[in-house]
């Protein structure tokens, strides 16, 4: 029996607004959440600026006790799974324990925690690290925290896909609602710029080092230099569609698909032709009934890089063909960087919240003339309301050649979001 599941509550911690509305809002506006970084501990980063979350009091969702015992990703996740599931209107306590679980993705754990401890450890005494660091660090940390304070013990997990694990945890929420689970917190956040993180991205090719905002990460434009780093994420109630029902909760869109597939082709670069990303783009659509000339949107992954960009373009003309330049593509995280496994997950969100309202959201800095004479794609840089918005195609990628796809679907229209 095939298991419907909707997402039904919505959490976001991102640079351009905390919560699900100060995001949407500024992504419609096409506002930039990309800045100089602002942490005085990243004053020699080669990497000058990022999508770093500002406003954020996490006082407001961790106590003082388990904020010095977790890392900044973690608190990010805390207070996203707070949000979703007060926007789904579901209180843990109310259902049985079993019924509910967490999945999480992460891309780096909690590399600030990791990077303090370790220091403490080699420039002082091994007496001198952190009792918690084990805790704090490991990629597991958020999942396993939420778990903890919200009492779920239908399962818990986490996806390690880089940029593309936001999306792949949704297909592993999906299989627990499809193993008699009824709703699961899932989705992922990242804090990557400790000077440790920032260092480790320093030495890809594709970062960008410019020291100018407004020209930072342009996807699939002629001055495109590559991508900025960011933090933050988001984390959703993905719940089973009859349960939902009961509980009175209608939602913002039906997950109708997933697929992932890996490129198996260099340690950093994507495939130039695009093959493997195509595939699960395809299969992702057969698994939801849907064809590519059904798609109203796709929510691209929007690499930044000249040869990053093509190797997209070249799956989805694999997909579309001709009609390609007829879809509207969109790249909403170019206003908050990538956020490595919160990217695909805040996507999730945003092409929740564009089928919710009937607007596509703009790339914010895109130059659609150039998009089209360059890469035949129709990017949508000002936010539009089209005459049909039922299916959203998003995809993520993950450094080393990890692909997702995700297909949503709409359901009740609500323009006063």
């Amino acid at each position: 029996m095939t298991t419907r599941a909707v997402i039904s509550g919505l959490g976001v911690v991102a640079p351009t607004g905390v919560g699900a509305r100060p995001y949407w809002r500024a992504t419609v506006a096409g506002r930039n959440g990309i800045r100089p970084i602002g942490r005085p501990d990243a004053s020699r980063s080669p990497v000058v600026l990022a999508g770093e979350v500002t406003g954020f009091d996490a006082a407001r969702f961790i106590d003082d006790e388990l904020r010095a015992e977790t890392d900044r990703w973690t608190w990010f996740a805390l207070a996203a799974a707070e949000m979703a599931l007060a926007d789904a209107a579901l209180r843990p306590a109310d259902h049985p324990p079993f019924h509910l679980s967490v999945v999480t993705s992460s891309g780096s754990g909690g590399n600030e925690s990791g990077q303090r401890e370790t220091h403490a450890l080699w420039a002082r005494q091994p007496g001198e690290a952190g009792a918690h660091q084990s805790i704090a660090w490991f990629h597991a940390a958020g999942a396993a925290q939420i778990s903890i304070r919200h009492g779920l013990t239908g399962g818990c997990g986490v996806v390690a896909a880089d940029g593309a694990g936001g999306l792949d945890a949704l297909k592993h929420a999906w299989r627990r609602l499809r193993r008699g689970g009824k709703a699961v917190i899932v989705g992922g956040t990242e804090a990557p710029l400790s000077p440790f993180a920032l260092a480790c991205q320093s030495t890809l090719p594709t970062v960008h080092r410019g020291t100018d905002p407004e020209r930072a990460y342009l996807p699939f434009s002629p001055h495109a230099s590559g991508f900025v780093p960011g933090e933050g994420g988001a984390l959703v109630v993905l719940e089973e569609k009859a349960h939902a029902a009961e509980r009175g909760v209608r939602g913002y869109a039906e997950l109708l698909g997933h697929a992932a597939t890996h490129d198996a082709h260099h340690h950093t670069a994507p495939a130039a032709d695009g093959v493997q990303l195509a595939r699960a783009v395809t299969t992702a659509l057969e698994q939801a009934g849907r064809a590519p000339e059904d798609v109203d949107v796709v929510f691209a992954d929007g690499a930044g890089d000249p040869a990053g960009d093509a190797a997209e373009a070249a799956a989805l003309r694999r997909v579309f063909g001709d009609r390609l330049a007829q879809v509207p593509v969109t790249v909403p995280k170019a206003g908050v960087g990538r956020l490595t496994s919160g990217a695909g997950a805040l996507d999730a969100v945003t092409a929740a919240l564009a089928l919710r309202t009937g607007i596509v959201p703009p790339t914010r800095g895109g130059d659609a003339g150039a998009a089209r004479e360059r890469y035949g794609l129709r990017l949508v840089t000002r936010w539009t309301r089209p005459e049909r918005l039922t299916t959203a195609v998003v995809l993520a990628r993950g450094t080393g050649g990890f692909n997702s796809a995700v297909v949503l679907g709409s359901l009740d229209a609500d323009s006063s979001y």
